[in-house]
C-alpha cells in the first residue's frame, strides 16, 4: 500500500472553486495536485500516478470527457471523477459507462466529494499494489503477502531492496504464515530469480541425504544452485551434525566435498526459515550457524496480530480456488463471517487456504453455493462493516477503544461507520446487554 496521504489531481478551470475544492480536500487529509487546465495535468499525470483525478467537465481546449479518455488508455485502473452541471448529466453518465469512477453534479456537497475520492483512492491504492506484487513476483503465489496491516506493506515495501542484495535472510514465523512463499518470492524479484531455488528441509533430512547436500555432485547438493538461492526450511529443527557441517560452508562460501582434491566455490545466496520463539537466538541452533544465517532477519506475523488482513486475504484464497475449479465464489454465509471474524487462526494463512477451499467446494457447514456470487468489493465491505461492529461490541460501545483495536484514526473510523449505516446508539445497548468489555 501506499505511504502517506492519497493524491488528488484536481483539474478545475474556475480558480476560486479550485482553490476552495483544494483546501477542502487537504483538510480531509488528501495530498492535492492542482491544475487550471487538461494539457498540463496530461502532462503530470503518468500510468502510475499513486491517487484519483478529479476534473471538471466543461473546460476549454480540452474538456473533462476527453482528458478521462486520455487518461483511461494510459490506465485503466486510474480512478476519474467528473464533475458537471446538471446540463451535462446524460455525458456523465456515457462516461461513467465508458470506465470514469463517478460523477458528481455543482453544486456539489463537499463531503460527498470527499468520500467518493476516499472510496477511489482506497481502489488505487490496491489496485498499484497488486500490480506492483504481480511484477514482484511473476506469478508466483503471493498469499503470504496479501494485507493491508503495517507489518506486511513494510514487507512487500522492501522485497525490491531484499531481492537485488545477497545478504543472507533469517525468515521467522509461527507455522502456516508463509515463510517459505515469501523466500521465494524474493528469489524471483531479484537476478538470481532466472536461476534454479533449491529447499532443503532440515527438520526431515536424515544422514544418508545430509551427505549428500555436502557432495561435489548431485542434484540434492548445494552445487546444484549456481548463482541461485538455497532455502534452508525449518533451519532450527536441523540436526546438530547438519548444522555443524553448514557452518563452515557458509563462511568460506566453499565446498570441500569428502575425498574431494580441491574445494568447489558456492556462488548462492541462502535464506533460512525458523519458528518464531521470541529469543534472540533460537535455543535448538548453534549461535556460530545463526550469526553467519541472520545478516538480515525478517518475522512473518501470525494472523491473530494483523486480523484486518483476514477479509483480503480471505478473498483472494477464495478466488484462487475458485479459478483453479473453474467454478464461481459463493457468497459468505453468517457462519462463515463468525469464524473468520472469531476465529484465531493457529495454522495461519496455510489453515486459511485449506478453509478456502472448503467454502468454495461447499464443504462447509451451512455454505450455499447455489446462490448468487458477490462481488470482491461486497465480500470486503461485508468484512469490514462485521469487524467494526465486532471490535465496537467488544469495548463496550467505547468508540475510542474501537478506534484502537481496529488501528483507526478517528476521522477514518466515523467515516466507515457513516458508510456501512451502523447505528453506533443500538450497538452500544448490545454491548451493555451482553456485557462485553475489551
Amino acid at each position: 500500500m501506499m505511504e502517506g496521504p492519497s493524491r488528488i489531481a484536481l483539474i478545475e478551470d474556475d480558480e476560486d472553486l479550485r482553490v476552495s475544492t483544494a483546501q477542502w480536500l487537504t483538510v480531509a487529509g488528501f495530498a492535492v495536485d492542482a491544475f487550471a487546465a487538461a494539457a498540463p495535468a496530461l502532462a503530470a499525470i503518468g500510468a502510475e500516478y499513486p491517487g484519483v483525478v478529479i476534473t471538471d467537465v466543461r473546460m476549454p481546449q480540452i474538456s473533462g470527457i476527453e482528458l478521462f479518455q486520455t487518461l483511461r488508455d494510459r490506465d485503466a485502473d486510474l480512478p476519474v471523477i467528473l464533475t458537471t452541471g446538471h446540463g451535462d448529466v446524460t455525458m456523465a453518465v456515457d462516461a461513467l459507462r465508458a470506465g470514469a469512477w463517478d460523477f458528481i453534479t455543482k453544486p456539489f456537497d463537499p463531503e460527498a466529494l470527499t468520500a467518493a475520492a476516499t472510496r477511489a483512492a482506497t481502489a488505487r491504492a490496491l489496485a498499484l499494489d497488486n500490480r506492483r506484487l504481480r511484477a514482484l513476483t511473476d506469478q508466483a503465489d503471493t498469499s503470504a503477502l496479501v494485507g493491508q496491516s503495517a507489518a506486511i506493506r513494510h514487507l512487500r515495501g522492501i522485497i525490491p531492496v531484499l531481492a537485488q542484495s545477497d545478504i543472507d535472510l533469517f525468515i521467522e514465523g509461527e507455522t502456516g504464515t508463509g515463510k517459505a512463499l515469501l523466500a521465494r518470492t524474493i528469489h524471483r524479484a531479484g537476478t538470481r530469480g532466472r536461476h534454479r531455488f533449491l529447499t532443503i528441509a532440515c527438520a526431515a533430512l536424515p544422514e544418508p541425504l545430509v551427505d549428500e547436500l555436502f557432495a561435489a555432485t548431485g542434484g540434492a547438493s548445494l552445487t546444484a544452485a549456481p548463482r541461485g538461492t538455497v532455502l534452508l526450511d525449518d533451519i532450527d529443527l536441523a540436526s546438530d551434525s547438519l548444522q555443524a557441517r553448514l557452518i563452515p560452508v557458509l563462511e568460506d562460501r566453499v565446498l570441500r566435498p569428502v575425498g574431494g582434491r580441491f574445494p568447489i566455490p558456492l556462488d548462492i545466496r541462502v535464506i533460512a526459515t525458523a519458528n518464531e520463539t521470541g529469543t534472540q537466538i533460537p535455543t535448538t541452533m548453534a549461535p556460530a550457524l545463526f550469526y553467519r544465517l541472520a545478516a538480515m532477519r525478517l518475522r512473518l506475523p501470525p494472523l491473530r496480530e494483523r486480523r484486518e488482513d483476514i477479509p483480503l486475504l480471505f478473498a483472494h484464497l477464495t478466488q484462487q480456488t475458485a479459478d483453479r475449479l473453474r467454478v464461481p465464489v459463493p457468497p459468505i454465509t453468517a457462519s462463515v463471517r463468525e469464524r473468520l471474524l472469531r476465529h484465531d487462526w493457529p495454522g495461519n494463512v496455510r489453515e486459511l487456504a485449506h478453509f478456502a477451499a472448503r467454502f468454495v467446494q461447499g464443504l462447509e457447514e451451512n455454505t450455499a453455493p447455489a446462490q448468487p456470487a458477490l462481488s470482491l468489493g461486497n465480500r470486503v465491505d461485508a468484512f469490514e462493516r462485521d469487524a467494526i461492529v465486532e471490535a465496537f461490541i467488544a469495548a463496550g460501545g467505547d468508540a475510542g477503544a474501537a478506534m484502537q483495536r481496529l488501528c483507526l484514526p478517528r476521522k477514518t473510523f466515523y467515516y466507515k461507520i457513516a458508510r456501512h449505516g451502523i447505528d453506533l446508539d443500538a450497538l452500544r445497548q448490545s454491548a451493555r446487554a451482553t456485557g462485553k468489555r475489551g
